[in-house]
């Protein structure tokens, strides 16, 4: 009888860039699009983490494994001490929006007209914004690079009802941006195209991960 039985030591190349290989895909196909997308900051975390797995798998976690013995529950332990980590990281962060394929002069005319018509006595300083009546401050940073735009939370005084409105008047306004595919996109495309190609030709010569 043929049992399925991963070992994070044993763990395959190709098993631990698809993950990323998928990752690097989704990326680019985001920034092909014409109409931005809003995610949140706890979703981008996840993806990454998503994304990051394998090869976590195959390195911190491989270490790890053997002080563990040989329990065959190690590799579930540890797979949940790694999603626990990220679950941690994600609560602590400050709570953000990710814009994905867009530019700060882009979005800037479009959370300044949306926090407007909040909080008309809302104050600038830079790419920082305080709204008095919600107790809120944000920040809007950008990464050219990538073409990805955040619109992080400083300081958050009063409930969480006042960012939950601001962030979705926010993503009402940028869906309605219309905007160029980003040249970045085919690059990525690229990376996880051949990351993906690399995963089957390491699987086809490899064989099954199948342990009898």
């Amino acid at each position: 009888m043929l049992v399925m039985n991963i070992s994070l030591e044993r763990l395959p190349l190709w098993a631990a860039l698809l993950p990323l290989a998928v990752y690097c895909c989704v990326l680019g196909g985001l920034q092909l699009r014409r109409r931005p997308l809003i995610v949140s900051g706890a979703w981008d975390g996840m993806l990454l983490a998503l994304g990051l797995s394998g090869l976590v798998a195959i390195g911190p976690l491989a270490a790890v494994q053997p002080l563990l013995g040989d329990s065959p529950w190690s590799e579930v332990v540890l797979l949940l001490l790694y999603a626990l980590v990220v679950a941690i990281c994600i609560l602590f962060a400050r709570p953000r929006l990710l814009i994905y394929n867009a530019t700060i002069e882009q979005v800037r005319p479009l959370v300044a007209e949306t926090v407007a018509t909040i909080d008309a006595g809302a104050r600038w300083a830079g790419e920082s914004v305080a709204l008095p009546s919600l107790g809120l401050q944000a920040h809007i940073e950008a990464n050219g690079s990538l073409r990805t735009v955040s619109l992080v939370v400083l300081r958050n005084e009063a409930t969480a009802d006042g960012w939950s409105d601001l962030g979705r008047r926010v993503r009402r306004a940028v869906r309605r941006l219309p905007v160029r595919p980003s040249p970045v996109g085919g690059g990525l495309l690229a990376v996880g195209g051949l990351l993906l190609l690399t995963a089957v030709i390491l699987a086809l010569g490899g064989g099954p991960l199948v342990i009898p």
